[in-house]
């Protein structure tokens, strides 16, 4: 796995902490959660650009939120008591083999 990969995923994780820092913000009006959100937020955007520079930009993002939506699920799920369905997890299966398939697509395209 190269450099820009590695950026990738540790953006998409950190957006993970970001949405998550958002509910616990309660709308910016918690300060100490708001500014732990904001600072993770740029964390993750420095990530994300670096990225960028040697990464097609739509496979990246795409790559980027499918990894932050299914992070924020699972947080959900497992800390929130958010509900999970079996459509719920078809679904986030199915996102994860597309996030896994551009991967391999971007390595083919390569050679």
């Amino acid at each position: 796995m190269n450099k820009s990969w590695l950026y990738l995923i540790i953006g998409g994780l950190l957006e993970v902490v970001w949405a998550v820092g958002l509910k616990y913000s309660h709308g910016f009006t918690d300060i100490p959660w708001t500014l732990f959100t904001v600072v993770v937020m740029a964390l993750s955007f420095y990530f994300f650009a670096y990225c960028l520079t040697h990464m097609e930009v739509g496979m990246a993002y795409a790559i980027y939120t499918g990894i932050g939506a299914v992070g924020t699920v699972l947080y959900g799920y497992f800390f929130l008591d958010e509900p999970m369905s079996v459509l719920k997890i078809f679904f986030l299966a199915l996102l994860i083999a597309s996030i896994v398939g551009l991967k391999f697509v971007e390595g083919a395209e390569e050679s």
